[in-house]
């Protein structure tokens, strides 16, 4: 698993497909599936915590509640 960041798109490799979830509109970043525009360290954070879904890892970990705290805000 990966997460490739380019200048207008970010995306995730998952068990060899790739999911493309992040596209930048301006200054700001869309994610799909996320009710706001975010930054470009936010639509990292959220493409991270979609490949910790994606991959079946356990999800109730701190670092992971830390995220989506952060991403609340």
């Amino acid at each position: 698993m990966s997460v490739h960041i380019n200048d207008d798109s970010m995306s995730v490799d998952i068990n060899g497909a790739t999911v493309k979830a992040v596209f930048r509109l301006g200054g700001l970043w869309r994610v799909a599936g996320w009710p706001r525009l975010l930054t470009r360290n936010e639509a990292i954070t959220a493409l991270t915590l979609a490949e910790c879904h994606l991959s079946g890892r356990n999800t109730e970990t701190p670092c992971v509640a830390a995220w989506r705290e952060e991403l609340s805000r």
